[in-house]
C-alpha cells in the first residue's frame, strides 16, 4: 500500500479546511494519513466528518481521517486568519514528524499544505521554509524548490532569501548543481525533455553590458552540463525564455536564478494547480503552491485543486 502523509499546515490558515474538505468530498482518491491535531481540525469540521486519532502510520483504518496526533492544540488555540506563535511551532512539529516517517519507509511520500513562516518564526527564528527544514532534517544542503504545472515548470538556484543574496548565490558550482538536478527529475517525469537556464540580469547580460555572471558563472554551468549529455541550452534572457518554453513549446522545463524569476510566470499561468516539489531530498516532498491565505481562512471557500495536484504528482513519482 502507497500510503501518503499529508501536513494539515498552520492551523490559523486554509491548510485545515482544504484537507477537510477534500477528503469530505472524496476528492483524495489514495490511502494517506494527516499530520496535525485533531482539535484543531475539529474547530473546521463543519460537515462532520470522522476522524480518528492514531499515533503512527501503521494504525491507518479506511473510511476515516487518520490523524497521527501531535496533541499540541486544543480547539481554543486556534485563530483563523491571525499569526499565532502556538500554530507555528505546531506546523513545524507536523513537518519533522511526517519526515522522520518518509525516512524510516512508513510513508511512501509527503505532501505539505502551507505554513506561515512569520508564525513559525516565533519560535524558531531560524525558520525560512519547509524545503530548508525538510532538507536539514535529511542531511542535506543541495536542495531546490521545482514548481510543475501542466504549461510550465521550473527550478531555483535561490528560493527563500533577499534579492541581494540570491544575486551572490548565483555562482557555478551552484548552477551546475540544480541545472543536474532539474536534468534528472524532467527526464524521469519527461524522456526527452529540453530544459532552458534563464539570466541573471536583463538580456541576460548583453555580452557583459548589464552585468557579467552569465559570462563567468552561467554560460560555464550550462556548457558543463552539455558536457555531460545534459539536454541544456541558455543561458536565455529571462524576458524571452519563457515565451520559447511556453508558446514556442521548445522547452519543457527552465532553471531559473532566484525565486520571483520562476515564482512569477508559473503562477500566472496556473495559479491553483501547480505544484511544489523538493528537488535533493532522499524522500518524496510535494507540496501545494500557494499560501496560509489568512484572508480567507475559515469561510470554507479555498480552493482543494492545489492538494489534489500535489497529491497526484507524489504518486507519479513514487510509480517512477
Amino acid at each position: 500500500m502507497e500510503l501518503l502523509g499529508i501536513t494539515m499546515g498552520d492551523s490559523s490558515g486554509v491548510g485545515p479546511e482544504i484537507l477537510l474538505n477534500a477528503f469530505q468530498r472524496g476528492e483524495i482518491t489514495c490511502p494517506f494519513v494527516a499530520y496535525g491535531d485533531t482539535a484543531a481540525l475539529e474547530r473546521y469540521n463543519v460537515h462532520g466528518v470522522e476522524m480518528r486519532s492514531i499515533t503512527q502510520p501503521d494504525d491507518y483504518r479506511e473510511g476515516v481521517l487518520n490523524v497521527v496526533n501531535s496533541g499540541l492544540m486544543s480547539g481554543a488555540d486556534v485563530t483563523p486568519g491571525v499569526i499565532n506563535a502556538k500554530s507555528g511551532h505546531a506546523a513545524r512539529e507536523y513537518v519533522i514528524a511526517a519526515t522522520k516517517a518518509a525516512l524510516a519507509g512508513q510513508i511512501a511520500a509527503m505532501v505539505t499544505l502551507p505554513m506561515n513562516k512569520e508564525a513559525t518564526q516565533l519560535t524558531d527564528p531560524g525558520f525560512t521554509g519547509h524545503t530548508e527544514l525538510i532538507g536539514a532534517l535529511c542531511g542535506v544542503e543541495d536542495v531546490t524548490i521545482m514548481l510543475a504545472s501542466d504549461q510550465l515548470i521550473v527550478t531555483h538556484v535561490s528560493t527563500h532569501c533577499s534579492l541581494a543574496d540570491a544575486i551572490a548565490r548565483a555562482r557555478f558550482d551552484r548552477i551546475c548543481t540544480i541545472i543536474r538536478m532539474t536534468s534528472e527529475a524532467v527526464l524521469r517525469l519527461k524522456p526527452g525533455a529540453k530544459i532552458a537556464v534563464a539570466g541573471l540580469n536583463p538580456h541576460a547580460g548583453e555580452n557583459g553590458l548589464f552585468g557579467d555572471e552569465e559570462i563567468r558563472e552561467i554560460r560555464p554551468a550550462v556548457e558543463w552540463a552539455q558536457a555531460q549529455g545534459m539536454p541544456v541550452d541558455g543561458p536565455f534572457p529571462p524576458d524571452t525564455v519563457f515565451f520559447l518554453a511556453v508558446r514556442k513549446k521548445r522547452y519543457d522545463a527552465i532553471v531559473c536564478m532566484y525565486h520571483d524569476q520562476g515564482h512569477i510566470p508559473l503562477k500566472l499561468l496556473d495559479f491553483e494547480a501547480g505544484v511544489n516539489v523538493a528537488l535533493g531530498l532522499p524522500i518524496i516532498r510535494t507540496s501545494v503552491d500557494h499560501g496560509t491565505a489568512f484572508d480567507i481562512a475559515g469561510q470554507g471557500i479555498a480552493s482543494t485543486v492545489s492538494l489534489l495536484r500535489a497529491i497526484e504528482f507524489a504518486q507519479r513519482l513514487i510509480r517512477t
